[in-house]
């Protein structure tokens, strides 16, 4: 599930369906009501690529509600929540897709851990990201040092586990991982950079 850019889109079919990965894949786009040309471009890309699709969620806006649309329409056995602003790297979604087939029903991202990467994030953006991520680190007693990444990956039975989803906006990220503290995760490295959007 994706915001969509078109390079970026294009980045990630190509990742996955060359080299080595060779990976079954459904890109759903979810278009959360936009003005721009987010729905065009998916469904452009869509003429040539039939694993390519375009959903929009319905009003009211907010990241949360765009999640939640495409986590309701996602096929497969596997979802993850990337941000086609390019800000998450593409090459952390091939190993986030190995995790699950070892038996993991949650990949978190952590763009703070060792081997991750932030990349031109804004320093205070950056000083509160952590402040609140190590409070709920504390709040939750967990390693997990990155609850609020939106770049995750789920079974399909994880998804089913932490249903019913009511965030609107970013705080979907921390519901996602309130409803799978009694999964089995796995938390891997990731990078994100500032893409200015």
């Amino acid at each position: 599930m994706v915001w969509v850019s078109m390079v970026v889109l294009e980045q990630m079919r190509i990742l996955v369906t060359g080299g080595a990965a060779k990976i079954r894949y459904d890109i759903l786009g979810t278009n959360d009501n936009s003005v721009d040309r987010t729905a065009k471009i998916v469904r452009d890309l869509a003429r040539t690529h039939p694993a390519v699709r375009c959903v929009s969620s319905d009003p009211p806006n907010g990241f949360g509600f765009a999640v939640r649309r495409g986590l309701a329409d996602f096929q497969g056995d596997a979802v993850a929540i990337y941000m086609a602003d390019g800000s998450d790297a593409s090459g952390d979604l091939v190993a986030f897709y190995h995790k699950p087939r070892e038996g993991y029903d949650c990949v978190f991202g952590s763009r703070f851990s060792r081997g991750g990467r932030v990349v031109d994030y804004p320093a205070v953006k950056l000083v509160l990201n952590r402040l609140g991520n190590r409070f709920i680190q504390l709040l939750f007693r967990i390693s997990c040092d990155d609850i609020s990444n939106a770049f995750k990956m789920y079974r399909r039975t994880a998804i089913a586990g932490i249903q019913p989803l009511l965030a609107q906006h970013f705080n979907v990220m921390v519901e996602h991982f309130c409803g799978a503290t009694a999964m089995l995760l796995c938390l891997i490295p990731g990078s994100i950079e500032n893409k200015g959007y």
